[in-house]
């Protein structure tokens, strides 16, 4: 899996996870070759590779051993981690979108890793519980319609998917999409807490942590939901309720395509040429989580925008990991924490190889961008549920 020696490193993950389908342990070597995988040797695994357009090595059991033996070496910054089952995968998206609307379907979609959808419906219903795993679309559980009211009001899809999204609160016993999308918000919380494991991108991340800490506190404007505001509602917001940020200022114009001061999109000072995050490197012994959400083939990722594009350093809680960041600008990109007996990671941006997505833009061909390492954080996020639990040495 480094830079060389892999010609497909998204496709990898398919096979790893094909494998964990066929009730196979598989070893994930972080910190060797890029993070590589030790599959067991058989015909149909290696046919598999080969139609997919994987690299592989075959080694002896004596080299695997070897390898092994090295980096279990105190001197060695590597672990073999034993994945020992294929994560059921959720992913949360409203019905009638398209799978390039959004990076992690995807990518899931090029890997072929299987997953299922689930909305406001399912998650009310409790259907979280059938799933290991969950990604968060880019949506907006603050009720107010992606703040798209600006510069597309007018627009026939955004005053459809307005409707649409009434009607579907309305028929789930709501008033108000802002209280519908809060509940669902909570139930995705308690998910969490209860050992689920969530991953969210761009305009998820910041509008789920806003809703869980304006509970009970009216936040739309009236063309929002039909009527006023409670007065001075940001002194009301209950930072302890939130899984990630504090201490931010809520964005209060209807017509300003942003939800708060956690977003850096408008505070950036960098160009397109010279955006880049890099990923931290973390002890792999002593702390194999950060260490296997951040294996790649390079430290250095493009960067790319959304409507959440990256976080504000000064407003991530203190117990919250950055795991990758732009020094420069003081940004955050990639962050993850625990709540209850779960796990979230939270990354910025719409799209690893569409630096500046915008509505309406082609989707993105992943045959051009196979060992795209922006992609390959996604998918690290899948595979971490596969893992053998360890307990905590830190």
């Amino acid at each position: 899996m480094g830079v060389d020696n892999q010609k497909n490193h998204l496709k990898a993950y398919g096979i790893t996870y094909w494998v964990l389908n066929k009730d196979l342990k598989v070893k994930w070597l972080l910190n060797y070759q890029g993070g590589s995988f030790l599959l067991p040797d058989t015909e149909a695994i290696q046919r598999e590779c080969q139609i997919r357009g994987v690299s592989f090595d075959v080694i002896s059991n004596a080299k695997a051993e070897a390898i092994l033996e090295d980096i279990s070496s105190p001197s060695q910054n590597m672990e073999a981690v034993v994945l020992e089952k294929a994560p059921k995968i959720a992913v949360y998206t409203p019905e009638g979108k398209l799978p390039w609307d959004d990076a992690v379907t995807m990518v899931l979609n090029y890997a072929e890793i299987p997953y299922e959808t689930v909305y406001d419906e399912e998650v009310l219903n409790d259907g979280l519980l059938l799933f290991d795993w969950l990604h968060l679309h880019h949506e907006d559980f603050t009720g107010q319609f992606g703040k798209f009211y600006g510069a597309y009001r007018a627009a026939s899809w955004y005053i459809n998917e307005k409707k649409a999204a009434e009607t579907l609160a309305q028929k789930l016993g709501y008033n108000k999409v802002s209280d519908e999308k809060s509940a669902v918000a909570h139930k995705i919380r308690d998910y969490v807490v209860g050992g689920g494991f969530m991953f969210a991108m761009c305009s998820a991340t910041d509008s789920f942590d806003i809703a869980l800490s304006a509970e009970g506190v009216d936040i739309c404007e009236p063309m929002f939901d039909g009527d006023g505001s409670d007065a001075g509602y940001q002194n009301k917001i209950d930072f302890n309720k939130t899984f990630a940020f504090t201490n931010y200022q809520l964005e209060r114009s209807p017509t300003v395509y942003e939800f708060s001061s956690i977003d850096m999109t408008q505070k950036r000072k960098v160009s397109k040429t010279t955006d880049y995050f890099s990923l931290m490197e973390f002890s792999a012994k002593w702390d194999p989580i950060p260490s296997m959400l951040c294996q790649n083939h390079t430290a250095l990722v493009k960067g790319f925008m959304g409507q959440t594009t990256s976080f504000t350093r000064d407003e991530i809680k203190s117990n919250v990991l950055v795991m990758g960041e732009n020094k420069i600008n003081g940004e955050a990109k990639y962050i993850h924490g625990i709540k209850g007996k779960g796990f979230f990671t939270f990354y910025g941006g719409h799209d690893p190889e569409d630096y500046q997505h915008r509505v309406g833009d082609p989707k993105t061909e992943l045959d051009l961008h196979p060992t795209s390492p922006g992609y390959r954080l996604i998918l690290n996020n899948v595979l971490f549920p596969a893992a053998k639990k360890k307990k905590q040495k830190t």
